[in-house]
Parts: structure tokens; sequence; C-alpha cells
């Protein structure tokens, strides 16, 4: 049963995460006047337990379902962008301790 394997590009996709995008920035922009602006952050996580039951789902038709290696890709795509953020906040921190 083909479920739109994660692997195929989806522009509908692209087009709901510019859309909360959009509601998370212009909510933070005029916090008075649009108050449900963090709909943005609810849109995001319905994609990605839509994408990522979609993976599941794909490796358990083709038995090739592994805990480790589902967290293992998870890891590696998460964690650099993790890293360099990290980073940055302990320069900013630092410059601003350690003057």
């Amino acid at each position: 049963m083909n479920r739109l394997a994660s692997t195929t590009y989806r522009p509908d996709i692209d087009g709901l995460r510019a859309i909360a995008v959009l509601a998370v920035l212009l909510y933070h922009a005029f916090p008075v006047t649009l108050a449900g602006g963090f709909i943005g952050v609810d849109i995001f996580f319905v994609i990605s337990g839509f994408l990522i039951s979609g993976i599941i789902f794909d490796t358990l038709d083709t038995d090739r379902f592994s805990f480790v290696d589902f967290y293992s890709r998870r890891v590696r795509r998460i964690f650099p962008a993790l890293i360099l953020v990290c980073a940055a906040c302990l320069l900013v921190a630092a410059s601003f301790c350690c003057r």
C-alpha cells in the first residue's frame, strides 16, 4: 500500500509550512491584533506527524522498521542544527558575561 512515501516531493506540504511560518511571524509582529498566531506551531506538529507516520508505515509495510535506524536518522537530521544553535548561544552568552 503506497502512502505517498516521504521521499517524494510534496509542494502542498511546502505551502502549509509557509502558512505556518507566516502565522508565527505575524503573531510576533502584531501579538495584540493577531492573538491566534501560534496556530502555526500546531500546523508544524501536524505536518511532522504526517511525514513521520508515513516513514514509519512505509518501513513497516516492507518489514524494514528498526527503532535504532529510525532514531539515528532523526539524530543525524536534527543534531547539526542543534549544535550550531547551542554554539551560537554559548558565544553570545559568553560575550555578555565575560566583558
